[in-house]
Order: C-alpha cells, then sequence, then structure tokens
C-alpha cells in the first residue's frame, strides 16, 4: 500500500532563520524517490493505482539494500550515524548526479562548525581584480555565496548592466533576475537562468544551512516572487559549468556568449565565469562594438567594482 506524503517536517525555514536541515534532507529525498517510476529502475509495475508519484518506500530500500524502517528514518529526516556506504547505495537507487549526490551527503552528514562563528567577509585577491581588467572584450566577474557578485570588469556592466550603481546587496544574480524586470528581458531563456540559479543556491543551504543572510535571502524571495517559490520546492540541484547564454541586449539585440566557470583553487565558493563570442559571429561584432563605446555603453566609470559587503 503507498504510504502518505510525509507531514512532519516543516518545508522551509522563516526569513532570517537557519534553513532546517532535517526538513531539507527529508523534502529532497521525497523528490528524488517522486520523480523515478519502476519500470525506470528495473522494477515490475503491476498497474495497481499509485497514491503518490514515483517510487514506494519499500521499493526505494529494496534497491538500496536497506530495511523499510531504516530508509524511512532516513526520508524522514534523521540522518544520525548514516554511513557513507548507506549513502552511496541510496544515490544509486535514485540515479542521482554527482551534484545531487554530494547534497545528500551534505544534507545527511553536515560538516561541524564552531557554534559561535563569524561570518568572513567575502574578499577577492587584488590579483584576480587586476586579472578580469585584462580581459579586452571579454565580460567576466566573480560570484560568491549565495550567488552574490564580487567584482567584475567593464565589459561584464555593458553585457548585464551597470552594478556600481547596486547596493552590495542588490549585486545578487538571484535578487537581480527574480526581483529586476530588465533581466527577465535580458535572458532570452529566462526561465533556464532561474532554475540554474535555485539550484546552486539549493546546493549552497545544503553546505551552509546555518547562513542566516542565505536564510534571509530565500526568505526574501519566496515572499516576493512566486517563480522562485515555484522553483525553490522542486529542490532539484545541479551546477553548470559552461554552456550558452542568449541575451536580447538593449543596445545591440541578440547575443549567444559561450560561458565558462571556474572554482577558483584557493576558495572554491567562488567561481570566475567569463564569456565570449563564436569567432566571426554576429555576437562578436556586438561585443566589439560594446567595448568601442567604452562608459557610454556601461555607464560604469572605471575598472572593476569593490567587493560586496
Amino acid at each position: 500500500m503507498d504510504e502518505q506524503p510525509s507531514q512532519g517536517v516543516a518545508a522551509e525555514a522563516g526569513p532570517g532563520q537557519p534553513l532546517d536541515r532535517r526538513a531539507e534532507l527529508s523534502e529532497f529525498l521525497r523528490t528524488r524517490r517522486a520523480r523515478l517510476k519502476p519500470e525506470d529502475v528495473g522494477l515490475p509495475d503491476f498497474g495497481r493505482h499509485r497514491r503518490v508519484p514515483g517510487l514506494r518506500r519499500e521499493e526505494l530500500a529494496q534497491l538500496a539494500g536497506v530495511s523499510v524502517a531504516y530508509y524511512t528514518r532516513l526520508e524522514q529526516g534523521n540522518g544520525r550515524n548514516v554511513s557513507t556506504e548507506v549513502l552511496d547505495a541510496i544515490a544509486r537507487a535514485l540515479r542521482l548526479t554527482a551534484a545531487e549526490h554530494a547534497h545528500l551527503t551534505h544534507l545527511a552528514k553536515p560538516k561541524q562548525h564552531k557554534k559561535k562563528q563569524t561570518a568572513r567577509p567575502q574578499q577577492v585577491r587584488g590579483a584576480l581584480r587586476q586579472l578580469l581588467d585584462t580581459f579586452d572584450g571579454i565580460p567576466a566577474y566573480i560570484t560568491g555565496r549565495r550567488s552574490d557578485v564580487l567584482v567584475w570588469n567593464r565589459m561584464a556592466a555593458a553585457v548585464f548592466g551597470d552594478w556600481s550603481e547596486l547596493t552590495p546587496p542588490e549585486r545578487n544574480w538571484a535578487r537581480m533576475v527574480f526581483l529586476k524586470p530588465e533581466y527577465h528581458d535580458l535572458f532570452v531563456e529566462w526561465e533556464q537562468k532561474a532554475i540554474d540559479i535555485v539550484c546552486l543556491l539549493r546546493m549552497d543551504a545544503g553546505c551552509h544551512p546555518d547562513d542566516p543572510q542565505l536564510s534571509a535571502l530565500v526568505g526574501e524571495l519566496s515572499v516576493k516572487s512566486k517563480d522562485f517559490r515555484r522553483l525553490w520546492a522542486t529542490h532539484d540541484v545541479k551546477e553548470k559549468s559552461h554552456g550558452v547564454k542568449r541575451l536580447r541586449h538593449p543596445l545591440v539585440g541578440d547575443l549567444a556568449l559561450q560561458f565558462e566557470s571556474f572554482r577558483l583553487p584557493d576558495d572554491s565558493e567562488q567561481v570566475l565565469v567569463t564569456y565570449h563570442a563564436e569567432p566571426g559571429s554576429a555576437s562578436a561584432d556586438a561585443l566589439r562594438l560594446l567595448a568601442s563605446w567604452g562608459t557610454d555603453a556601461t555607464r560604469a566609470g572605471t575598472g572593476t567594482s569593490a567587493p560586496s559587503a
């Protein structure tokens, strides 16, 4: 008989409150299980009416080689003393991606932090700031935790807007994409950009559930954006290191830019993102035009920004 959806764990914390790690673990496992069908994992489907979507708990436990009671406790958010081997088996049974597997591990076996941990300011090394300014004709920026934009070069301002005009809290991809209409117009595939941001925030939440700024950000966006609420409820996680972004720029029109993301070796929470156009393409011509306009296009003054607070 199918189990009823879990009602015992609150899905989210209130604005400014730490995210509930047990709730996160519970909902993540439940949503991953719900997306699988018996035929997806080689189990027979006898055609009986299922009261909940996806695999039953007993089916998932069978695939993972654990007892139903053990898996049920884990899905209810009790990951205490769970072994790495069991998590690996459950990840295989759920067909998790590498990013999802890492997220599950963070939720079930969180790293121990000191009780009173002061928030370390996100600072970018001076040499990296100089490096961004040498990227002639290449939009580039560095992001930190919570999708904060920390520093950027003039070409990034020309393409994405003058971030120097924003307050440090506003220099945040999640706030910009979900709360500023101009970014809805800028990204041709806005939905995919929004999904990518939410997936990264979910990963951040798994690593830092006690981050008050992250909790406040999630609370703010949940109140102000129905799109954010919809996407946050999926519990999807992934990391996109490269691809193509299609933009509709207000000055030069359509742009197709290839992006590459590089996690910095001395600070894995900072990511360098660069954009370039296919040589000889209309997008490459458009980037050169933006570069020639300089501050007339960017209205950004000079060079990179100061780090966000």
